[in-house]
């Protein structure tokens, strides 16, 4: 009989018959073997710990950690703590001498300081204060948050139908609502001049009313300070003076982001015989190069109490624009001379904003956020030194 048989994987086919022949004399099972090495405790090459962990899940790695403890030169049977510091008890006892103290870290970071923090307005405020006092300005002192109105407005040849004297720009008070410790002869003056005029001016022509001066309020202006200095210099014999202050006042405006009801205010004056209106720009320009803004422009004004008047405009180089900057003037005879000033006297001054230069110097668009409640207390630890004039 023919056969033809066809061999398939070790298998050989034969007419329907099948018959299984071996193709090799013996198998090696090569895992089993690996695996015995491992239970053996015998090392396998990486490729094959690979295979049989990552490829066919027999086995698993383990971690040992070894450690070989041994006596130190500091070895002892007794947990003893380390002095940090030496003290007056162990000087007295002699202690010290035995005491083991643990070691300095002198790279270690020390405790972080938890002293105060300047306020940006407190540090701009100083260097307006170092700026007077380097042109020989002095102080007036300005605690008086309430004033009245004859002080406040009347003084300053302010008529008392002014819009400025009405509710809704300023805040008056309820108790006490009213003041009535004046002198009464510079009054009776002050009176007949806003009736009357005088020292060359016709006045304003009205019915003066004791009882709008009498009326308290929180100070609209820092002026009202100038006013009882003038008056107390006139009274006390004249003589030559430079005057400054900085303080807050109160006007009752809509809060918004460039204005608030409650702001600082900075005035200087200089009282002089002979003063001009020269005087004053030339006085304006010094104190503004001290500030580090070199370009002015002046352009006139109007004040109840100063004639001439000026507005002041500054270049400022971090908005690359001009910008209003304050408002200056002469006062008038008819606020000095009832005071008792010599009719040659003249007073030049001005006031500037202390809020607004803060602004710009420390890029601040918002004046809640510099002054009041919202204003967040890292940016009053973190800002940098006031930089004015430098």
């Amino acid at each position: 009989m023919v056969c033809i048989s066809l061999q398939l994987q070790g298998v050989l086919t034969c007419a329907g018959l099948v018959h299984t022949a071996l193709q090799v004399d013996s198998v090696t099972d090569t895992t089993q073997q690996q695996l015995a090495d491992v239970a053996a405790g015998r090392e396998l090459s990486k490729a094959d710990a690979d295979v049989l962990q990552k490829k066919r899940k027999l086995i698993k790695l383990d971690t040992w950690k070894t450690y070989c403890i041994s006596k130190g030169p500091k070895f002892t049977t007794q947990r003893k703590k380390q002095a940090t510091e030496l003290t007056s008890e162990m000087i007295g006892s002699g202690s010290w001498r035995t005491e083991e103290f643990k070691d300095y870290n002198f790279n270690a970071m020390g405790i972080p300081t938890t002293g105060g923090h300047l306020h940006p307005l407190m540090k701009v405020r100083s260097q307006y204060r170092k700026i007077f006092m380097s042109m020989g300005f002095q102080e007036m002192p300005t605690n008086n948050y309430v004033e009245s109105s004859f002080w406040n407005f009347d003084s300053l040849f302010q008529p008392q139908q002014h819009p400025a004297r009405d509710a809704h720009d300023t805040f008056f008070l309820t108790r006490p609502a009213t003041s009535d410790t004046f002198p009464e002869d510079y009054l009776a003056r002050v009176k007949s001049v806003h009736e009357h005029g005088g020292y060359g001016s016709a006045g304003y022509g009205y019915c003066w009313k004791r009882s709008e001066a009498q009326k308290n309020l929180l100070r609209t202006h820092t002026t009202a300070v100038s006013s009882r200095m003038l008056y107390k210099l006139a009274q006390e014999g004249f003589k030559p003076a430079k005057y400054f202050s900085i303080d807050r006042v109160f006007r009752n405006e809509a809060v918004d982001r460039t204005h608030l009801a409650e702001f600082h205010q900075v005035e200087g004056l200089v009282c002089d015989r002979g003063l001009t209106l020269g005087h004053l720009i030339a006085v304006l320009q010094e104190f503004f190069s001290r500030l580090g803004m070199k370009e002015l422009r002046f352009k006139p004004a109007f004040n109840p109490y100063t004639e001439p008047s000026m507005e002041i405009f500054g270049y400022s180089p971090e908005l690359g624009k001009w910008m209003e900057v304050g408002n200056s003037g002469m006062f008038r005879p008819e606020m000095l001379q009832p005071m008792g000033m010599p009719p040659d006297v003249n007073v030049i001054a001005w006031g500037v904003s202390l809020e607004r230069p803060t602004m710009i110097l420390y890029g601040i668009d918002n004046i809640r956020d510099l002054f009041g409640h919202k204003v967040s207390l890292s940016m009053v630890k973190a800002n940098p030194i006031c930089r004015m004039g430098l």
